[in-house]
């Protein structure tokens, strides 16, 4: 068995190999050839939780904790720590264990590259991104890799925040035309984009309500029913699609919050069988992630250590 850590597991997780193994696992999670239970949430205390998500596949099967500690920030330690067992199906034993925040972000952002393959109406050329953490940083990172994205504006309501995240991405890919964008001049100043991409915790909507009929809205940051990223009238607008359709009942706040018809809610899935044909304007997408991402990041893993 080896152990990844955080640069071995990213280095172990291109996206060119991560966005098929989704779209993979999505399919087969459909079908019933993937089993992934709901995300076990236990309180730690009033600042912590743990969190397990195991998934069981033919070939292999994983199982993600993650704790999540508000206040590590006193104790220089990161908020976000964790784990991805992976083991064989079949006997049991232990194949790898690799960085679960590292696999976490690198997931979430190919989700979300597989989302824009199968959704937007072209490839996409420019991106606002709402939000400055760790997976805001990933996903930028994932769509100048994948996509060769050369135009970006990033928004946030901490403008010092905005300021130091595109120091640190025209650092990394020097190339890049990013441009800061005031939280406050968002809902009125909307740039001409291909792609809106939120990656919030935030409770109250930060996606603009009129973005153009081709821009593709997505929504990474919301996980629990009580935060919301899309404002309800985007939502009840628009076709709208979800990574994993049993865990946005439950976790999607935007949806529950903005009380969707879930009888026209359809999955990832499904718009990879092309069950949605070409709407106009472009759909939403939302994400909650799902154990089953995992499992498709440690058959990629599993593979490169081959």
């Amino acid at each position: 068995m080896q152990i990844l850590d955080q640069a071995r597991t990213a280095a172990a997780l291109p996206f060119s190999k991560l966005v098929p193994a989704l779209a993979r696992a999505a399919r087969e999670l459909a079908d019933g050839a993937i089993r992934a239970p709901e995300r076990q949430v236990v309180t730690i205390d009033a600042a912590s939780v743990l969190l397990g998500m195991p998934a069981i596949g033919a070939d292999i099967s994983v199982t993600k904790q993650i704790t999540v500690h508000a206040n590590n920030a006193a104790h220089g330690l990161p908020a976000i720590q964790g784990e991805v067992i992976v083991f064989n199906t079949a006997t049991g034993r232990r194949l790898a264990i690799l960085d679960g925040p590292t696999v976490t972000a690198r997931r979430t952002a190919a989700m979300t590259l597989l989302g824009i393959e199968t959704l937007a109406p072209k490839k996409p050329q420019s991106a606002l991104l709402i939000g400055t953490g760790a997976q805001a940083a990933a996903h930028a990172d994932a769509l100048v890799e994948h996509f060769g994205i050369a135009q970006f504006w990033i928004s946030a309501r901490n403008a010092a925040g905005v300021d130091a995240f595109c120091k640190r991405l025209q650092e990394r890919h020097p190339q890049l035309a990013v441009r800061p964008l005031a939280a406050d001049a968002l809902q009125r100043d909307i740039p001409e984009t291909d792609l809106v991409i939120a990656l919030t915790t935030s409770k109250t909507p930060v996606i603009p309500a009129a973005i153009a009929a081709h821009t593709l809205a997505i929504g990474v940051g919301a996980f629990k029913p009580d935060m919301v990223e899309f404002p309800p009238a985007l939502l009840h607008a628009r076709q709208i699609v979800v990574d994993d359709l049993a865990g946005a009942r439950h976790e999607a706040g935007d949806l529950i919050q903005a009380h969707v018809d879930w009888s026209g809610v359809r999955d990832i899935a499904c718009a990879l069988a092309g069950q949605l044909g070409r709407a106009s304007p472009v759909p939403v997408f939302k994400t909650v992630g799902q154990a089953a991402w995992d499992l498709a990041a440690a058959r990629v893993a599993v593979q490169a250590l081959a």
